[in-house]
């Protein structure tokens, strides 16, 4: 393997990650031209409340791809199948049970967010109906995770693509053509979810093989299924740390006032586009550690391991150095008030420094994902959270807003460094494996 192969992965994925958040920023955008500053109000709450409660399952993309790869990498068609199968069942249940407990989500975020009377209606309105996609979206989550473990990740990507597009034209229709406000806007998201189910069930149909020795019962035995629930529920632990610091992150900011408060939005929406750019390089990684460790392939395994370095390195010069240069037109982008924008130049060496600090916790994440090694992901979360309270409690009350993206930049360099620290033990493990199956392959000759 070799850098062409390895980006040949890399960018389409890192598109693919790209266009996840475009769901929530386009229903924003349409009712953004609409005359009552509520609508948006509304639709951005709605939004808020379905991307928390996707996010905190999103580890069924994540794993699903692992097990899939794993399964590629082995050729073991009947682990292919029931990599899918598994989580299809986990996610369709969430999902179902979102919609009978529907009205405590919304009673309890609305109560969290405390939005004014008019901003609760429509965020009701909105909630009220794309809440009957929840078991699509998160059947999407296994369906593109298990294609992108299958290496289709054109395939992925045109699903995703497919479904932003639907819901582009769709929310246009709806709400400039027959002026539905934010009900146009939520049926818009919620038939492109079940559209894009529907695709990737039709190309799941074409691509799935199924075994004459396959046994639907032998996929769900106790040694699998706690295999599954144990990496999901690390992973599970890791995204509620990530949504805390982002939480109390948000909070304390607000005590700055409000045009801080709204410079430390822009920053971190510039570094969420960051992340997603890591984020496609971890999914590249993900694929080829899970390919290595089913084929037993130890150069395979070693060379993913420096790619991601390097290009996890190469990437966070490029993105350091394109904010730095370009800072005045990315910050412009989001807003176009003053006292914002000079607030925003002040705080702008925190995310020229982000990347540096974040690429190996980013990157890496998806190699001990590939290893299904969910562990180190989880306890090096857990001590970069402890690290960003100790920070932003020191360091706030002595250098204010600084003090907090100096606790915000700890975070991210602790996760890469807490994780950094397991590689040598995930390399002993890998190794170890790949030596007791070659020891069995001998012994059978």
């Amino acid at each position: 393997m070799n850098n062409r192969v390895y980006l040949s992965l890399a960018i389409p994925l890192t598109i693919s990650t790209m266009s996840t958040p475009l769901l929530g920023a386009v229903d924003t955008a349409v009712v953004g031209k609409l005359s009552d500053p509520a609508y948006i109000g509304g639709v951005a709450v709605g939004t808020i409340i379905f991307n928390t409660m996707y996010w905190l399952f999103g580890f069924l993309r994540v794993s699903t791809s692992a097990f899939a790869a794993q399964a590629e990498g082995a050729r073991d068609e009947n682990q292919s199948l029931m990599a899918l199968i598994r989580p299809f069942f986990i996610a369709a249940i969430i999902g179902l049970l979102f919609i009978v407990i529907q009205k405590p989500i919304l009673n309890v975020s609305l109560g969290a967010i405390g939005p004014e009377s008019d901003v609760s209606a429509f965020a009701a309105d909105y909630f009220g109906i794309r809440i009957w996609g929840a078991p699509f979206a998160l059947l999407n989550y296994v369906i593109l995770g298990w294609l992108m473990g299958k290496s289709r990740i054109k395939t992925s990507l045109f699903i995703q693509v497919f479904m932003n597009l639907i819901n582009i034209v769709l929310c246009l229709v709806f709400v400039n053509g027959f002026s539905w406000s934010v009900s146009g806007v939520a049926a818009a998201s919620l038939i492109s979810e079940i559209s894009a189910f529907l695709l990737g069930l039709w190309v799941i149909r074409k691509a799935v093989n199924v075994p004459d020795s396959f046994s639907f019962r032998e996929g769900f035995d106790r040694a699998s299924l706690k295999k599954m629930m144990v990496v999901n529920r690390d992973l599970f632990i890791r995204t509620i740390c990530l949504i805390t610091v982002f939480n109390l992150f948000t909070a304390k900011g607000t005590t700055f006032g409000t045009e801080t408060l709204a410079a430390n939005a822009v920053l971190i929406q510039i570094h969420y586009l960051m992340a997603y750019c890591f984020d496609g390089f971890a999914n590249a990684s993900s694929l080829l550690v899970g390919k290595a460790i089913g084929s037993r392939d130890i150069n395979l395994y070693k060379k993913t391991l420096s790619l991601s370095a390097r290009w996890g390195l190469y990437a966070s010069f490029i993105l350091a150095a394109s904010y730095y240069l370009f800072s005045d037109k990315v910050i412009l982008l989001f807003t176009n008030i003053p006292g914002v924008i000079e607030l925003a130049h002040e705080y702008r060496l925190w995310i020229v420094l982000f990347p540096f600090s974040a690429f190996i916790g980013l990157v890496f994440y998806g190699v001990f994902t590939g290893a299904t090694e969910a562990v180190p992901v989880r306890n090096s979360m857990l001590l970069a959270l402890l690290a960003f309270l100790f920070v932003q409690f020191t360091a706030v009350p002595h250098h204010g807003n600084h003090g907090l993206w100096l606790a915000f930049l700890v975070f991210s360099l602790g996760r890469s460094v807490f994780l950094a620290l397991y590689i040598p033990r995930l390399n002993r493990k890998v190794t170890a494996l790949m030596d007791d199956d070659s020891l069995m392959k001998s012994s059978s000759f």
